[in-house]
């Protein structure tokens, strides 16, 4: 029973650190699977594998090395040099993903709760440095409530799907776009989310000892992952191509379960954002930990200061401005990731 406590922890942390705003909202789904009709379920399970091997791969060898931070990681991968430079690069990402993370929280409160803007950056951040405080435990214990929400939030949908007319159009959707560009979306995906997720998934396998634990963990997260990935999917599939048009596509499905449904999906979006959010910041503060010997107080009071100023650009402008940028150099990233062949952490 304890080792299945800590293997639904790994499960609930690492799906927890993926399922970021974008897939809540549905627009990462959308962009990355449904607009290539039906061959979206097959990329879909292309990722999954990739999470379970990938995801699997990273925290072991965190356990193995000890691993204070992903530059250990990144260091044993590609060496000292190489892994020293691509740390550099994950801290501008880092950064840059946590005050998109923040800018949409206070997007959120704004939208739809009718408080400001910048009251709800202040509450988000609030609620960050009193976490943070009690580090990995405190991130565990978050996914550990916010995850099973999101994961009976999706069995809702499918539930909805499969009494909705057309709920096969998944598997006979066409597109447009070509065969090429169908099968890079899954590594392209996977690429950004598991470069993003090194920074709460090295701390946790440096954490766990027992390997199968750490692999069952891993089989667990990425199987969850998969599945919200399908449900959105074949969810989504059954109202293209006009859903494409909304800004928050799983929002326009969610209302056709209610008004209270609606309102839970609303806090499962800020939820994850805030479980992303925090997730990002403790890894940064470890990296800066680790360079600077600051105290780690000090150094989460600082990053959190400075997403609040990045955050003044706005929600929008920065998510379609820096997460391309950081996707496709993540995909270089994956290629060394598959490449390596060092024993250590080999599954």
């Amino acid at each position: 029973m304890r080792r299945l406590g800590k293997v639904l922890q790994i499960a609930f942390t690492y799906m927890g650190t993926i399922v970021g705003a974008g897939f809540a909202t549905g627009q990462e789904i959308l962009q990355f699977f449904t607009r290539f009709g039906y061959w979206g379920a097959a990329t879909i399970a292309v990722a999954t594998v990739m999470f379970i091997w990938l995801g699997a791969k990273m925290m072991l060898i965190a356990s193995d090395v000890s691993a204070k931070s992903y530059e250990d990681v990144n260091k044993v991968l590609f060496g000292p040099r190489l892994g020293e430079w691509i740390s550099h690069f994950m801290l501008l990402v880092l950064f840059g993903v946590c005050a998109v993370m923040l800018a949409g929280a206070g997007s959120i409160f704004n939208e739809n709760w009718n408080i400001s803007y910048q009251s709800g950056l202040l509450i988000t951040i609030a609620g960050c440095f009193v976490l943070l405080r009690k580090g990995m435990r405190a991130i565990l214990t978050v996914n550990t409530i916010v995850v099973p929400a999101m994961l009976f939030f999706t069995v809702l949908i499918i539930i909805d799907t499969v009494s909705t007319p057309g709920a096969s159009r998944w598997m006979l959707l066409t597109s447009d776009y070509s065969p090429i560009a169908a099968w890079a979306s899954p590594f392209l995906y996977t690429a950004f989310n598991l470069s993003m997720s090194q920074a709460v998934l090295v701390p946790l396998g440096a954490e766990m000892s027992d390997r199968k634990t750490i692999i069952a963990g891993a089989w667990v997260g990425g199987l969850g992952i998969g599945f919200m990935l399908l449900a959105g999917h074949i969810a989504l599939s059954v109202y293209m191509p006009g859903i494409q048009q909304f800004a928050i596509p799983m929002g326009g499905i969610a209302r056709e379960l209610g008004s209270g449904v609606q309102w839970l999906y609303i806090f499962l979006i800020f939820a994850e954002i805030f479980t992303t959010l925090i997730a990002d910041i403790y890894g940064l503060t470890l990296q800066l930990h680790e360079r600077t010997r600051l105290s780690v107080p000090l150094l989460t009071t600082a990053v959190l200061f400075c997403c609040y100023i990045a955050s003044q650009i706005g929600f929008g402008t920065l998510l379609s401005t820096l997460y391309p940028i950081f996707g496709l150099i993540s995909l270089g990233w994956l290629a060394l990731l598959i490449r390596q062949r060092s024993a250590v952490g080999r599954l």
